[in-house]
């Protein structure tokens, strides 16, 4: 049985849809942009701030659901200027520094409220 994940330490849905979702050993993350559930802005002085605070939302959504970044099997990350992935993807590393994820990267031309950065999760407890 699905089980819906609802959690004040991370932005609300901006749309029809649940922060994450656990079905089984499975926790589904949504896609997260680096907004602050405490301001509701977006954290965008830096990308680097940008990137932590979307992370840091997927962390604090996943803790709710009792997992952690430790059970990340697979994310996307979403970028629309790829000449910061640099800075994104060492900003991203700080996050996961043994055994990293299966990670794919998604270059689109734009994000809800002018985002440059946004990331989702599949977590796993077997």
């Amino acid at each position: 049985m699905k089980r819906i994940i609802k959690t004040k330490r991370a932005p609300k849905a901006l749309g029809p849809y649940s922060q994450a979702v656990v079905q089984g050993d499975f926790c589904f993350v949504s896609m997260e942009l680096g907004i602050n559930p405490q301001t509701k802005q977006l954290e965008n002085a830096t990308i680097e701030s940008e990137t932590k605070q979307a992370v840091e939302n997927v962390k604090n959504i996943l803790k709710e659901a009792d997992f952690s970044l430790d059970d990340v099997v697979k994310v996307t990350l979403y970028v629309t200027d790829i000449s910061l992935f640099g800075r994104i993807n060492e900003e991203y590393a700080k996050f996961f520094k043994k055994e990293p994820p299966a990670r794919a990267l998604v270059v689109q031309s734009a994000m809800p409220l002018d985002a440059k950065v946004a990331v989702d999760a599949i977590a796993y407890k077997g």
